[in-house]
């Protein structure tokens, strides 16, 4: 029997929330979270005052941080201090586990490995959420041949696929936006459900301080997440302070990884205002990324002093930047730039088709001593840049690795359509 309060249904109750359907907001429940942390499924368990403000203080940081890089989640948006809404999903029974380092566990299981032991690539595993058997873990195989079906989609090949290989992604880009915060981001736990609406896989339940390792540093004495609470030989008042800060200092350090660790820009020059068309899509491109971007016009061969005036202005006031010299006919722009400058160049010449084949050779054979590349595309040569800003800023790699996870995503999914057609 459900019962209505507040115009929301409970759904279910965890060990650490509570699931309410929105009687005012079809398609979307309010997830609650609950001052309570339990460890050795719930053997443990004890009131921590609190908990649940800092549990979604830190899953909404991570789910925005998530979605604002190209992922998709269940996360809507954070509605109060202990509570998130998020898209309603039928839950996929699995704890997809990804682990970077070797402790745990896994050191159980692995008689033999020893703990640091580092994984590249990283160590995938699943376990069935099942408390009565302490949640077993499962091969591919027995997910395939228990056949799930949730919302109306079978979990397939295809399905288990999608989730191991967004698995990863996911712990890359959190793993990339702790090293900022100097923190190793050793293993983690997630979750998937079906959107009940769309019928997609999205991540889903909650990513907060109960779901990973966390080594300040790459110190397992230092560890900040919830094996410190698991580690405790005697819940005491003081030590249950000593975790409440920790999960605290959790808390506060998410905030960080929504944060930009350097500003880039991306500068494009073009020889013609005739060739704005082609640098407009360069700007959209950059704008993807998060890069802001700057047009102006100049030309090497006509009005040498202005191109290298130019140049110094954007030299001079220490923002990082990437040239892209666009000039059609004879490209002068790009190895001139190159020539006179320390920063990246890439040209990107509009080809046209009369002389392109002709022209193309201006950018590609440089005189010795310049280093500047060649990209024909707007998008691409945007994409460029990006990866060259991914080296120092995690929000711009982030964007990269979660594009590269949607085109291998569009991908497997316009396959099995395309089988589905054939059968």
């Amino acid at each position: 029997i459900r019962t209505l309060t507040e115009n929301r249904y409970k759904l279910n109750e965890g060990k650490t929330k509570q699931i309410f359907e929105l009687v005012d907001e079809p398609g979307h429940v309010l997830v609650q979270s609950k001052d309570q942390i339990t460890a050795g499924n719930a053997v443990r368990k004890d009131q921590m005052e609190g908990k649940a403000a800092i549990a979604n203080r830190t899953t909404s940081c991570v789910f925005k941080l998530l979605q604002e890089a190209g992922i998709k989640t269940a996360f809507v948006r954070q509605q109060s201090e202990t509570a998130f809404v998020a898209a309603h999903c039928e839950m996929i029974p699995i704890e997809w586990v990804c682990r970077r380092v070797a402790t745990g566990s896994f050191l159980k299981r692995n008689p033999g490995v020893k703990e640091g032991y580092r994984f590249s690539p990283l160590k995938m595993e699943m376990f069935f959420k099942d408390d009565a058997n302490n949640d077993p873990q499962w091969s591919e195989e027995q997910l395939l041949e228990t056949k799930f079906s949730l919302a109306g989609l079978n979990i397939g090949r295809c399905e288990v696929d999608i989730m191991n290989r967004s698995t990863v992604a996911i712990f890359e880009v959190l793993e990339r936006a702790w090293a900022t915060q100097n923190c190793t981001l050793v293993d983690m736990k997630i979750e998937f459900g079906v959107n009940v609406r769309t019928k997609e896989i999205v991540l889903a339940d909650v990513i907060d301080n109960d779901s990973w390792r966390l080594w300040p540093a790459g110190d397992r004495s230092q560890q900040k997440d919830k094996q410190v609470y698991r580690d405790l030989k005697e819940v005491t008042p003081e030590a249950m302070q000593m975790v409440k800060k920790n999960f605290e200092w959790v808390s506060e350090r998410v905030k960080l990884l929504l944060e930009p660790k350097a500003c880039g820009r991306v500068v494009v020059l073009m020889g013609s205002t005739s060739d704005l068309a082609h640098c407009e899509k360069i700007r959209k491109a950059c704008g993807s990324y998060g890069i802001h971007c700057v047009l102006r016009v100049t030309s090497a061969h006509k009005g040498p002093d202005e191109t290298l005036r130019i140049k110094a202005e954007y030299e001079g006031d220490g923002v990082p930047t990437v040239f892209v010299a666009v000039a059609g006919r004879s490209n002068g722009l790009g190895p001139v730039m190159s020539g006179n400058t320390a920063y990246p160049v890439i040209n990107c010449p509009p080809i046209t088709p009369d002389w392109g084949a002709q022209d193309i050779w201006s950018s590609l054979r440089m005189p010795s001593g310049l280093g500047c590349s060649t990209v024909f595309s707007p998008d691409a040569a945007a994409q460029f840049a990006a990866q060259i800003f991914g080296l120092s800023d995690h929000l711009v790699w982030s964007k990269l690795r979660a594009s590269m996870l949607n085109t291998w995503l569009s991908l497997k999914q316009a396959d099995k359509k395309l089988q589905a057609c054939s059968l």
